[in-house]
């Protein structure tokens, strides 16, 4: 298929995966929850995120990002002495695979 023809129904459904995983900082995430569960705050100061300019705002959009692909999901939220709990995450998957050639891909 080429370019202004329809897209198969296989490309769709793993569109979502190479749109969440196209940045590197969303790989070191992936790395930094690991086979655990980290909050937000762990995961932004253990990455340094602040050091490389980035704000809790933006780490925020990369995890949303990641879990609307279903790559990491909420475990939990942490009480907070005199505020908003934390959220915990962790990996909802840590395999994906693609079958190139059939309607289905399984993680």
């Amino acid at each position: 298929m080429c370019e202004g023809q329809n897209i198969p129904k296989r490309m769709k459904s793993i569109r979502k995966y190479i749109q969440a995983l196209h940045c590197p900082t969303r790989w070191a995430i992936i790395d930094c929850i690991g086979t655990g569960e980290k909050s937000s705050k762990e995961v932004y100061e253990e990455l340094k995120l602040g050091e490389a300019g980035m704000t809790l705002a933006g780490l925020y959009y990369h995890l949303s990002a990641l879990k609307g692909a279903g790559i990491i999901e909420l475990a939990s939220y942490r009480a907070v002495k005199g505020g908003t709990p934390e959220k915990v995450w962790k990996l909802k998957t840590r395999r994906i695979v693609i079958d190139l050639l059939e309607e289905n891909e399984v993680e």
